[in-house]
């Protein structure tokens, strides 16, 4: 058994937003499925850190889901900032029950435990803002990394997030500070794109190991973890 993960996979089957008008995100849909299915079995579990769909609303996410459903082994999901479906755990976890998406998990202020270790994160935020706002949804975030973290059932606990808390030319000090405090070796995270992966950082800083997992980064097909 193993655990991967992947984030951005910017979904649209129910709206009508596809990515296949950026560069080399043609048919990505299917290569996507075809990657997906012939690195993961049905004893596998993924993660998907975030930008998982276009839909704004339920309805729009059903298809979108459906797809994720049907590809091999059990995924956990976070939120990413364009993820406008997304609502409270409670309305979450009653969409996926209603229409069968087994094997489906919201990430949210908890945490999972596969292979030994606790798969714990959050969406994460923007780096050093002045804005009120941004100020006030970083301390929140802030708050469900650290729920997700004291959550957690293992010694070792790996960190999933979608905004990059670290990149090569700034730096979320509250994150990475607390990614610190808990003793986190290794940290996953997406959101960065194209020409704007020339910025993110996958390498080791302050004793953490970072890595971009985007999709489009990882030619449509899900990171190794670990194997357990």
């Amino acid at each position: 058994m193993s655990l991967f993960a992947i984030a951005d996979t910017h979904l649209s089957f129910g709206t009508n937003k596809p990515m296949d008008t950026f560069e080399g995100w043609k048919n990505y849909t299917e290569k996507l499925k075809n990657n997906w299915n012939n690195v993961v079995t049905d004893e596998d579990t993924v993660v998907i850190a975030g930008d998982i769909s276009w839909a704004m609303n339920f309805e729009q996410l059903k298809a979108d889901f459906d797809f994720i459903n049907r590809l091999n082994g059990k995924k956990i999901i976070l939120k990413g900032n364009h993820d406008y479906w997304w609502n409270t755990k409670t309305k979450m976890n009653k969409f996926i029950q209603e229409n069968n998406f087994d094997t489906i998990s919201i990430l949210h202020n908890d945490s999972y435990e596969c292979g030994g270790i606790s798969v714990c994160g959050s969406r994460g935020w923007l780096f050093d803002s002045e804005e009120e706002q941004d100020e006030k949804v970083l301390n929140r975030e802030v708050s469900r990394v650290k729920a997700s973290l004291d959550s957690a059932k293992s010694e070792e606990k790996i960190v999933f997030l979608h905004y990059p808390p670290i990149t090569t030319n700034q730096v979320c000090r509250e994150i990475l500070d607390l990614l610190k405090q808990y003793g986190i070796k290794t940290c996953y995270y997406g959101h960065l794109h194209g020409v704007a992966a020339k910025y993110s950082v996958n390498e080791t800083i302050e004793n953490i190991k970072f890595q971009l997992i985007s999709c489009d980064k990882l030619n449509f097909t899900p990171y190794l973890v670990l194997k357990y």
